[in-house]
């Protein structure tokens, strides 16, 4: 008899293409990539602290059960959003951070709430997306793109005459004034490569202490009103939240200069697309490049941008280069990895919503103290027992929870009983952070 038919075989839970197998009840804490399915680079950094799996899905609907019953930390990208009620569902969850800087697509306050961490990687990409909003510049100054784009077609150029008809609406940089609406790190090293340019800079951050744009040679105006009134080009940097939604609409297109150029390498929804079109269509923004839309992945067959002239759109990938992907997923999941070694939040580098996860409402009944580390405080020293990751009860914690109606404990910072970890090595030609 054949003695593969003898064998029974192994019982598997597919996350969606990728498996983790059944068998003893491990120690090690859940890590999931939520939105993706390359573990590649976080899998040499997490292996032997944490088992990684992958869903790969567009909504917590499609996650696994085991995943949302068992994950510590979770992974995600910009494709997946997390409300308040996506997060209610994840039953031990403790971290979670964003490979990326910008956090909209996660309800952070609620998150804090349920005592559940937000990470970002704020420094990766700051060159890559500098240099790309210098490159969609250019091109439409220079009208770059669109004149290859004739060439690729067959036009041909006999003359004077041909190159200034298909060239009209070509400018001289020397001069200009690049408005830049948010001076934080990507914004700082757009207005450095844009000087060498020739550009008169000018920038607005109501966020920003006086005395910044000395140290950087800018100008700069106290309110929007004012640097759209100045800038025949302006470039968005900032992040999208619920007080510049749309911050390019029908009126603030109406206090730019006529003939004004746009840039847009931030978050979709800082521009009103329809506000865009009609202002295309009418001469009013000469031309405008997206790297960012509102509704991702873009498509350039429906919606109001559909077929307006003098619009370069590229599909959200400014952040990239090898060096910077690389850079990326090692620091997001090197910040996954602190969780678990360290004590939650005052082991993580970059947790944006300290001020919710501390704050009142933070604590609960049967919860653990958020000031743990990942799954109830795993590599802690002390008396905590070392607790299944696996674990199918929500919020399971033997040990360290409040009791009901007590004030909640002061948190006590604890070293860990692991080795020191050191910061993962980087590929030799990668940069600081995304």
């Amino acid at each position: 008899m054949d003695k593969r038919k003898m064998m029974a075989k192994r019982p598997r839970v597919d996350l969606r293409g990728g498996a983790i197998t059944n068998g003893p009840m491990q120690t090690r804490p859940l890590v999931a990539l939520l939105d993706g399915r390359d573990c590649s680079i976080e899998m040499p950094i997490l292996k032997d602290v944490a088992t990684v799996a992958f869903c790969d899905a567009q909504s917590t609907s499609e996650i696994h059960e085991k995943v949302l019953n068992e994950a510590v930390g979770a992974l995600m990208w910009h494709t997946i959003i997390l409300t308040k009620e996506d997060l209610e569902k994840f039953k031990t969850l403790r971290i979670i951070v964003r490979i990326g800087s910008g956090v909209d697509n996660i309800d952070v306050k609620a998150a804090g709430e349920l005592g559940i961490a937000v990470c970002n990687v704020p420094g990766y990409g700051v060159e890559e997306v500098a240099d790309t909003t210098l490159c969609l510049i250019l091109n439409l100054y220079r009208r770059t793109y669109w004149l290859a784009n004739m060439v690729r077609e067959g036009k041909k150029f006999t003359g004077p005459e041909q190159v200034r008809e298909a060239a009209q609406g070509c400018a001289r940089i020397r001069g200009d004034t690049l408005g830049i609406v948010g001076l934080g790190r990507i914004g700082s090293a757009v207005a450095l490569r844009a000087k060498a340019f020739g550009f008169n800079v000018i920038f607005y951050d109501p966020y920003l202490p006086d005395g910044i744009e000395k140290s950087l040679g800018l100008t700069r105006v106290y309110t929007l009103q004012d640097l759209l009134f100045q800038s025949d080009c302006v470039s968005l940097h900032c992040t999208l939240n619920e007080h510049n939604h749309h911050l390019i609409n029908d009126f603030t297109i109406k206090q730019m200069r006529p003939g004004a150029f746009l840039v847009n390498t931030a978050r979709g929804g800082l521009v009103d697309d329809d506000a865009l079109a009609t202002a295309l269509k009418q001469g009013r923004i000469r031309a405008a490049a997206l790297d960012v839309h509102e509704n991702e992945p873009y498509n350039v067959f429906t919606g109001p941008l559909k077929e307006v002239p003098n619009l370069l759109c590229t599909p959200h990938a400014a952040f990239y280069s090898d060096a910077s992907a690389t850079e990326l997923r090692e620091m997001a999941a090197s910040e996954i990895r602190r969780a678990i070694m360290g004590r939650i939040p005052e082991c993580l580098r970059n947790c944006v919503n300290k001020e919710y996860f501390l704050g009142p409402g933070s604590y609960s009944e049967g919860t653990v103290s958020p000031a743990a580390g990942v799954n109830g405080g795993y590599y802690q020293t002390g008396s905590l027992p070392v607790q299944q990751a696996h674990s199918t009860t929500p919020h399971e914690v033997p040990q360290h929870t409040v009791a009901p109606n007590a004030a909640p404990p002061t948190p006590q910072p604890q070293p860990p009983t692991g080795p020191v970890i050191q910061p993962h090595s980087l590929v030799s030609n990668s940069l600081d952070l995304f």
